[in-house]
């Protein structure tokens, strides 16, 4: 499947290269670039109940056959796999009798993941076919379209469409689209915003369902608001980091440093890097909740005072500021993109000066420089597409041209470190 690329380039389940990060840094790209060209941008998140156990097995078999060519030994080996499935409850010593599975595959296993984002592959067909851009990771689907506030009403009803056609496919295949709790959502700048009527940002599936517009959605962990400033996620990030400080904070004394920091950065620092390259260009003041909580994090781990100064217990623990991280992350991103290491939505985001015919004279092109897009608003600058040519091209030439990766995080995080403390 990866070598003939028969799985949608828009999946990011389960598969090497994509993530949850790459889909939705993709996402924040396209709703930036509308926002700074004065567009909104409708967003639906579409919720399907206990996918993973209502797949059909029978059309899994003929899925897997007709639209992906297994067949003879190889197709008898998956349909055994699949077929005569049982489980059993188990409390304590006493066992249910035995219950025979027509249905669903194993989420714990290595092959069910594959064979359900084989089972769904080509509902992507159905949002291509209303001219609606999407991004899934394995039952998450979500559908975008971008517009002029004056167009708002065509979008709804094409997403409104989009929705029931789903709905018609997800039958087809024995799955159940959620109309209750499926979300919508509107992106754009305040003044657009304000323009639109909240009739406009409803959708009415029928005479039962209708979806009402929210200001904050979930999306894969990450809260996403209508102006895309990111506060009520790094509000979320922050408290979530403060309740597990004080949960370890309790503990500290029976622990070593050692320890300390090994827990820190499993409960804490995995906190503050999730999707961080999401908050690129956003002001320190927006920031500043998360490097209070790594500022506590480095206390407790060095068993500090609230009076120490933390910039040296920094410098000890070898951490970059939150700020840094970001650019780290995002440089990190940039280079897998223009090593093939990251999903083609990713990686199409950039382009070489010297690939233009009419600049490749240009001493920025024997450089290597990245062609920088040009944004009308300084809000545009956080699209993944700007800010990490930007960063790129920032970055001295000895280390833009190590290919390795491992060695190329390794200097990049001397880079940043000697930025942030030396310079």
């Amino acid at each position: 499947m990866d070598s003939q690329s028969l799985l949608s380039n828009t999946q990011s389940a389960y598969r090497k290269k994509f993530s949850t990060e790459t889909a939705l840094l993709r996402i924040h790209n396209d709703i930036v670039g509308a926002i700074d060209q004065g567009d909104i941008v409708g967003l639906v998140l579409l919720d399907l109940s206990a996918a993973f156990d209502t797949v059909d097995h029978s059309v899994l078999i003929n899925v897997l056959n007709e639209r992906f060519g297994i067949c003879d030994d190889a197709l008898s080996w998956m349909t055994s796999y699949i077929l005569d499935r049982s489980q059993v409850v188990k409390i304590n010593s006493t066992i249910s009798s035995c219950h025979q599975l027509d249905c669903g595959v194993a989420q714990g296993s290595v092959l069910g993941p594959q064979q359900f984002i084989v089972y769904i592959e080509d509902v992507d067909q159905v949002f291509s076919l209303n001219g609606i851009s999407n991004y899934g990771y394995a039952d998450d689907m979500q559908c975008l379209k971008r517009c002029q506030v004056s167009d708002s009403k065509s979008v709804i009803s094409s997403l409104k469409n989009t929705i029931t056609d789903v709905r018609n496919w997800c039958s087809s295949r024995r799955l159940q689209l959620n109309p209750s709790k499926t979300e919508l959502i509107w992106f754009g700048s305040s003044v657009n915003l304000s323009r639109l009527d909240s009739t406009d940002t409803t959708i009415s599936i029928d005479s039962a369902t209708s979806i009402q517009s929210s200001q904050v959605v979930r999306n894969l962990g990450v809260f996403f608001d209508n102006e895309l400033n990111m506060r009520s996620h790094i509000s979320h990030v922050s408290r979530s980091c403060f309740y597990q400080l004080r949960r370890l904070k309790s503990i500290r004394r029976h622990l070593g440093p050692d320890v300390t920091k090994c827990l820190v950065c499993s409960f804490i620092l995995s906190r503050l890097d999730y999707c961080n390259s999401l908050f690129a260009c956003l002001p320190a003041s927006t920031l500043a909740p998360l490097q209070r909580v790594q500022n506590a994090a480095a206390r407790l781990v060095l068993n500090l005072k609230s009076s120490d100064h933390i910039t040296t217990a920094l410098i000890e623990l070898h951490w970059l500021p939150v700020k840094y991280r970001i650019s780290y992350k995002i440089c990190t991103l940039v280079h897998k993109s223009l090593h093939n290491q990251t999903p083609e939505y990713l990686s199409e985001l950039f382009t070489h000066i010297s690939d233009f015919p009419t600049r490749s004279t240009l001493r920025s092109a024997s450089h290597g420089n990245l062609d920088v897009s040009r944004t009308r608003l300084q809000f545009g600058e956080r699209a993944f597409a700007v800010v990490g040519a930007r960063l790129w091209n920032s970055l001295p030439l000895q280390l833009r041209a190590i290919e390795d990766f491992i060695l190329f995080k390794s200097k990049l995080k001397t880079h940043f470190f000697n930025i942030a403390f030396y310079s």
